[in-house]
């Protein structure tokens, strides 16, 4: 969850050759060798396949410091003895193991190139045990420059967070990281002082009392979790539970809060089930009913971490109380529960690759709000809420960024993306069918990684419908396709312009107050009117504007 906006005013550029543009925004970034480590399957990534880590630290509020270990286990795919794992300055690597031997390694950066001196067979399970401490990077304005954030609750208890997509895991804890390579379950043991409670993924195992008054809470997780979906959450808590009678059986939902919160907390927590409700109707199955479902209050605003999502919407409905959509229907909910927890099927069960590709998470779940409103409140409504998102779509650079540097495109995957999505819907004209492509999209590529191609190709495969040229524009090109159309002598004529090359889609129209539907492409053709006949509508509906020629 990050780059909410406010309205933005939205300038055309008609005629503008819209994939031009969409190089030229995305040849302006320079990128360095550290976003090359960070964002690309390297040698020392590529041969070896991640199982298990069992990260142990100590978080001590008094220094916020964080120190500990993280055991790695992997699977040899090809014979190589260098291993590159993360960690972000400040922070160190103090010690690597395997066997039992200390090992050597060498820092370029951020990255770590651990020296193996066991060989490696194909096939082999094997790890090696990290241990690092340090003072990691304080959270500016999480969680959209995340990092550790450190306060006070209202009491004086010590109330601290971990939030870091993008910036990525290891600007906390060693790991692989990146995005390709989930691990398929791991251990997470927290000691923090002894009044304080800390909660992160998964299922609570024990709570273990330290000889030194601080406690040890360990989390066992048991489905594949990426990075920056592993957090801390450390605070003055108190739970309360109920079970959601799901798809898949009775799923355990757990809420911790603030001590001071608790009876607002009950009440605007149910959200929550409505949430699962709806959402499990239009993506199927939460996807980690092993692991429950928890919202923990957060001293920032809020994000989709996996089994553990975090709140700090203030116990208001819409975004901090304001309705993004500016229709009335964004009150009608809790922003951040329904947002966040909509990552849970697009983020956390299904899970890009690259962050250039972020779009999968943010577009799907941006729209999942729509769908959500439009699951309580009628379709009018939810279409209501997605169109009124469109003011807050700049139009800057494209969706998707720059793949192996770590890069993500511009905020308008959020709004634009789900407008694109609620376009292609349109298209398909075929609820039934549409849902039936989100659910499918959470089942087949159900705890994967994925690019872009992959889901482009599914809503292609099952729609029936080649929607290559619609992803193109929208989500490669920062123009609006003009539907521009002109009448003359008992004819219309019309085309799409400021597009893509042979761009195709359909859409449909009004023609004085008639439904129809057109198939543009990028030239002209014709359609037989009479003279009286010179009304025309683009249904709202479709993300595009409308130029009328007059002669």
């Amino acid at each position: 969850m990050k780059n909410y906006f406010g309205g933005v005013f939205i300038a055309f550029l008609v005629g503008f050759n819209a994939n031009a543009q969409g190089l030229l925004n995305k040849s302006e970034t320079v990128f360095t060798h550290q976003d090359t480590l960070r964002g690309s399957i390297t040698k020392e990534r590529a041969w070896w396949d991640l199982k298990y880590y069992h990260l142990d630290v100590k978080v001590n509020p008094s220094d916020k410091t964080i120190k500990g270990s993280n055991t790695v286990k992997y699977t040899v795919l090809k014979e190589y003895n260098k291993m590159q794992i993360d960690l972000q300055e400040p922070m160190q690597i103090y010690k690597v193991t395997q066997d039992g031997k200390e090992l050597k390694f060498e820092r370029d950066g951020n990255a770590f190139f651990i020296q193996l001196t066991a060989k490696q067979k194909i096939g082999e399970t094997k790890e090696i045990v990290i241990s690092f401490g340090g003072i990691p990077k304080e959270a500016i304005k999480p969680p959209w420059d995340g990092g550790i954030t450190w306060k006070k609750d209202n009491n004086g208890k010590d109330f601290i967070a971990s939030s870091c997509q993008g910036l990525g895991a290891s600007v906390w804890w060693p790991c692989k990281d990146h995005m390709y390579d989930e691990v398929e379950n791991m251990l997470i043991s927290v000691n923090v002082p002894g009044d304080l409670t800390d909660v992160s993924n998964g299922r609570l195992q024990s709570v273990k009392k330290e000889k030194d008054g601080t406690k040890t809470f360990n989390w066992y997780v048991s489905n594949p979790i990426n990075n920056y979906g592993v957090n801390i959450n450390i605070g003055d808590y108190v739970n309360f539970s109920e079970k959601y009678k799901g798809e898949k059986g009775d799923l355990d939902c757990n809420y911790y809060v603030l001590r001071d919160n608790l009876a607002k907390a009950k009440e605007q927590f149910k959200d929550a089930p409505r949430m699962l409700k709806a959402f499990e109707n239009w993506f199927g199955p939460y996807p980690f009913y092993e692991d429950s479902y928890k919202l923990v209050e957060a001293p920032y605003l809020g994000m989709e971490h996996q089994s553990s999502v975090t709140y700090g919407n203030g116990y208001k409905n819409g975004y901090l109380g304001r309705d993004l959509s500016g229709t009335g229907w964004g009150l009608k909910f809790d922003f951040i529960i329904i947002h966040e927890s909509g990552h849970e099927w697009f983020a956390n069960n299904i899970t890009y690759k690259d962050i250039a590709d972020m779009w999968i998470h943010e577009s799907f779940t941006n729209y999942s709000e729509s769908l959500f409103v439009e699951y309580y409140y009628g379709k009018e409504a939810g279409a209501e809420y997605v169109i009124g998102c469109r003011k807050n779509i700049h139009n800057d650079t494209p969706i998707i960024g720059h793949y192996d540097v770590n890069n993500e495109g511009s905020g308008d995957m959020y709004p634009k993306g789900a407008n694109m999505l609620h376009t292609i819907r349109q298209i398909i004209n075929d609820d039934a069918k549409w849902k039936s492509i989100l659910r499918g999209l959470n089942s087949t590529f159900y705890h994967q990684t994925v690019t872009s191609k992959q889901i482009e190709d599914y809503i292609n495969a099952q729609s029936g419908i080649n929607f290559n040229r619609v992803f193109a524009q929208y989500l490669t090109t920062t123009q609006i396709p003009v539907f521009e159309y002109m009448f003359k002598n008992g004819t219309l004529g019309y085309h799409w312009t400021n597009c893509v090359s042979k761009f195709d889609m359909a859409v449909k129209v009004k023609i004085n107050g008639v439904e129809t539907w057109l198939k543009p492409t990028t030239e002209w053709q014709s359609l037989k009117t009479t003279n009286e006949n010179r009304a025309l509508e683009v249904d709202k509906n479709f993300y595009v504007t409308s130029s009328n020629i007059v002669e």
